[in-house]
């Protein structure tokens, strides 16, 4: 493979999840398949950024979004970086590359009401993927966990003692999120039909499908589209829309940034900041509503 050395430093050395490990490396393979093709490159450390300005320039002709594209490049940037830190490359082509302007994308986040109708509608829940469905909305909302971090949760990782439970995100960091009472019976609940299934493949995984195999990240972005189309009409009703929910609303009614940070799993107050739109815009309103100099 022509990317082994760099594909391990990811997964080894940066500790990068499965997924992204595999972007990177899609990402190289298409470049190096343009190079080959339309400049008869067979390696990437020989080219110049003439060669990467007109892989650019193919991609957006293909209608590739600015977005995607600089994210391709950033792969590209990245595995420079990998070839100088490792002495196989001089200078890096992209060293004065420019990013394409892309436009800022507002995630709107459900209504307080979207999320209580969804969670009514699943009060009555009386078999397994009922439950299971119930506490997938429940979790997303009330830790604002990643897709991928439901999927992978273990039943090791829940402690209903401590109402708690160790989320694994990106680049394996740990963290522990606390439960509210509400789910921890949810939970309880849930384990109960769990016990019940016939046959289970995947024993250490919290959840699973009726036929007892971890649930996929599909199914699971299924499920909460299905619900929410029910009871909002945005145009996007994903689990990542939810984790938004949970942010924005806690920062609505007044938690530190830092606290939501810690709770989100992010590195930085940057990734967080984005999730503070809507809270802005409730602050302004009180403000509007509340300052005594205030004469509307």
């Amino acid at each position: 493979m022509p990317f082994s050395d760099f594909i391990d430093y990811l997964t080894l050395e940066k500790k990068y999840a499965a997924n992204t490990v595999v972007a990177y490396k899609n990402d190289l393979e298409c470049f190096l398949a343009f190079a080959e093709k339309e400049f008869s490159y067979t390696t990437i450390k020989d080219v110049n950024y003439a060669v990467i300005r007109s892989w650019i320039v193919s991609l957006v002709d293909a209608g590739i979004s600015n977005r995607s594209v600089n994210r391709k490049v950033s792969s590209l940037r990245t595995y420079y970086k990998f070839l100088l830190k490792t002495k196989q490359i001089d200078i890096n082509p992209l060293l004065k590359h420019r990013a394409l302007k892309t436009s800022k994308k507002l995630q709107v986040p459900f209504s307080e009401k979207e999320v209580t109708q969804v969670l009514d509608n699943l009060e009555g829940a009386n078999d397994f993927e009922g439950v299971r469905n119930k506490l997938m909305v429940e979790l997303f909302y009330s830790t604002g966990m990643r897709r991928t971090e439901l999927v992978h949760l273990k039943l090791k990782n829940i402690s209903q003692s401590e109402k708690t439970l160790k989320v694994l995100g990106k680049r394996n960091k740990e963290r522990i999120i606390p439960l509210l009472p509400s789910v921890c019976l949810t939970l309880s609940k849930y384990l109960e039909y769990r016990e019940q299934l016939e046959h289970i493949v995947d024993p250490e995984y919290l959840f699973l499908s009726a036929k007892g195999v971890k649930i996929y990240e599909t199914l699971v972005y299924r499920i909460i589209n299905s619900y929410f189309s029910m009871a909002s009409e945005k145009v996007k009703k994903s689990p990542h829309i939810l984790r938004h929910s949970f942010a924005t609303h806690l920062l609505n009614e007044g938690a530190d940034l830092n606290a939501v940070k810690e709770l989100l799993g992010h590195s930085s107050l940057a990734a967080t900041q984005v999730y503070t739109h809507n809270s802005i815009a409730t602050l302004k309103e009180v403000y509007k509503n509340s300052h005594p100099r205030n004469s509307n």
